[in-house]
C-alpha cells in the first residue's frame, strides 16, 4: 500500500481486476506524456508518473481508477517524496471529503 497526499495506492492482483476495467480507454496523458493521477485545483501540482503503462478511468469520478505499470514507475509531486512503484497493477483511491448535500473528491 502507498499513500501520496490525498493518493491511496492500492496493489492488486492480476486477476483481480474486473474486465470492465480492462475495456475502458486509457485516460489521455498531459502536456508532458505524464500519466496525471490528480492535479491540485489551487496549486496546479499534479501527482504524476511519466512510464509505460496505462490509466484506467472510470466516468463516475467517485469510482477507483486502475493503474498499470508493466515496468513499474515512480510516483511524483512537487509537495511530496517520491514513490517508486514495481511493475504490475494498483487500484488508485482519491481521498474523499463531506460537503453539505454532496460528496467531493479532495484536490490538493
Amino acid at each position: 500500500m502507498y499513500r501520496q497526499g490525498d493518493i491511496l495506492i492500492l496493489p492488486v492482483s492480476e486477476e483481480a481486476v474486473p474486465q470492465s476495467v480492462r475495456e475502458l480507454r486509457p485516460a489521455p496523458r498531459d502536456g508532458r506524456g505524464r500519466m496525471v493521477l490528480a492535479l491540485g485545483e489551487a496549486t496546479g501540482h499534479a501527482h504524476a508518473l511519466s512510464a509505460p503503462g496505462s490509466l484506467l478511468r472510470a466516468p463516475d469520478p467517485l469510482a477507483p481508477d486502475h493503474l498499470h505499470l508493466p515496468s513499474g514507475g515512480r510516483l511524483v509531486h512537487e509537495e511530496h517524496a517520491a514513490i517508486t512503484l514495481p511493475r504490475g497493477w494498483y487500484r488508485v483511491i482519491r481521498q474523499r471529503e463531506y460537503v453539505p448535500g454532496t460528496v467531493r473528491v479532495v484536490a490538493d
